[in-house]
């Protein structure tokens, strides 16, 4: 059986067709990431009841302040430090992987493909900073949280799709991932080169060392998670007593893992442990996280400061207005100068709208605020009512968009889908392969030797139906009574 030629329509379109490897690979990902999306909004939504109940907020506040770990590795943290500084590590670590497969077998190792993806994720980090920055300078707030926007949430991105049931063409889908992907790249350099003040030398030294022996091991091919995992373990704990954010070591891990293929191999190593690591992240880390810190006071008198205060106005301005205009706009100039055309099975507007998804900034921007606002737990709590509110009215004029143009879509997710000679490769991509048309002639033919047997079988003089047929022959085949309205 011949393999699909790959398209040519990627290296002059816009958001052209994926290929075959590459759509099998981004719906696996967005399967898993989707569920965990779906967890994820209701781990939102549990923290935010738990916290707003009269009669539960104090266990809450109890639950998330309760320390535990040894004190004497540093690591005496409360509950809700170890979401964020130890379960949100699983969640770079996967993210580390992702990057590196990108550039090596992903679209990023293309420059040309690389360039869309890339310009649309620095103009969408790069316009809701300066949004944030011109609302808090006229409005004479603070410029910490100036990074606070600039994240998008891939899971609960994927969670709204799943909710307003959109068939999103995997070419969106793949923009948004790539775009989240990279995205999450700038977005932990933010974190290591902004948000690390003391550094420990001796604890970042020997976090230095144990990377390095990570990546020494996996070039020996050395095998075992018991290896491993300890390793991982130590290089994570030196990496937190080293004042860097403990995140930094996982998204390192990932970064070493190979992830091409080798000869005879059906997965590479990273894409094996990708694979077993992300449920693990998507289903446990970044729920467990969202569990702890978004549990937030939305009283009228909350939600008001959020429309008032600039530091969370500037939030919700730069996630739902500088996210959408930063993605869009950036998409807009990619093409124009360099003279691509948009996928003519899409439009400008589905750019919009997926721009607007891009919107949701749940989980590394709840990560940020808490960095950026350390000093201020009042101030850090508001910040982070403007995350969920900003990424909560982004969702719902991405939905509003997504849902106008849902049929289209779904017609789009059909053809891509079809595998009328049922050989496991969709027909959109057996196009130029003279072997698919031979056998969808052979199909047809068998088809039509069918209906010519049955047909002659109708005819046979004396049966029932070449008398049933006779008579709608006279008659035209129905009667008034029987007309269609």
């Amino acid at each position: 059986m011949a393999a699909p030629r790959p398209t040519d329509d990627k290296s002059r379109k816009l958001l052209g067709r994926l290929s075959l490897p590459e759509r099998r690979f981004v719906a696996d990902a967005l399967r898993t990431e989707t569920v965990g999306g779906v967890l994820l909004l209701l781990a939102a939504i549990a923290a935010l009841v738990w916290a707003n109940i009269p009669a539960l907020s104090d266990s809450y506040d109890t639950v998330r302040s309760f320390h535990i770990g040894p004190a004497s590795l540093g690591l005496d943290l409360s509950i809700q430090h170890w979401a964020a500084d130890g379960l949100l590590a699983i969640f770079f670590f996967v993210a580390g992987i992702e990057l590196k497969r990108e550039l090596v077998a992903g679209d990023l190792r293309d420059a040309k493909a690389a360039a869309l993806p890339v310009i649309a994720a620095l103009c969408g980090m790069a316009v809701p900073a300066l949004v944030y920055v011109l609302v808090n300078v006229l409005g004479d707030g603070s410029i910490s949280g100036w990074a606070v926007p600039t994240a998008t949430d891939i899971a609960f991105a994927l969670a709204v799709l799943a909710v307003i049931g959109t068939s999103l063409p995997s070419a969106l889908r793949a923009f948004l991932l790539t775009l989240a992907v990279v995205d999450d790249l700038f977005a932990i350099l933010i974190i290591a080169v902004f948000f690390t003040s003391d550094i420990d030398f001796l604890a970042l030294g020997g976090a230095l060392v144990g990377l390095v022996l990570f990546w020494f091991l996996l070039r020996k091919r050395v095998r075992g998670w018991y290896v491993y995992v300890p390793l991982a373990l130590v290089i994570w704990g030196l990496m937190y007593n080293s004042g860097v954010h403990s995140t930094i070591a996982g998204v390192a891990m990932g970064l070493m893992l190979r992830c091409h293929r080798e000869e005879g191999e059906e997965q590479s190593p990273g894409e094996h442990i990708e694979h077993l690591v992300r449920p693990i992240s998507a289903a446990l880390a970044v729920p467990l996280f969202a569990l702890f810190s978004a549990g937030v006071s939305l009283s009228d008198e909350a939600i008001a400061q959020v429309f008032t205060r600039p530091e969370t106005l500037g939030v919700v301005l730069g996630l739902v207005v500088g996210k959408t205009v930063g993605i869009f706009g950036g998409t807009w100039l990619a093409a124009r100068f360099t003279r691509a055309e948009l996928n003519e099975d899409l439009a400008w507007p589905d750019v919009l709208a997926v721009a607007s998804l891009a919107g949701i900034g749940f989980t590394v921007s709840l990560l940020i605020g808490e960095l950026a606002f350390a000093d201020d737990a009042t101030l850090m709590d508001e910040v982070k009512a403007a995350v969920l509110i900003g990424s909560l009215i982004a969702a719902i004029i991405a939905s509003v968009m997504l849902k106008m143009r849902d049929r289209r879509y779904r017609a789009l997710a059909e053809a891509e889908d079809r595998d009328e000679d049922l050989d496991g490769i969709p027909d959109i991509y057996e196009q130029d392969d003279p072997g698919y048309h031979l056998r969808m002639a052979r199909i047809h033919e068998e088809k039509a030797a069918e209906h010519r047997r049955r047909a002659e079988a109708a005819a046979a003089p004396g049966t029932a139906s070449a008398t049933t047929g006779a008579t709608e022959a006279d008659t035209g085949g129905r009667t008034d009574g029987d007309r269609p309205a």
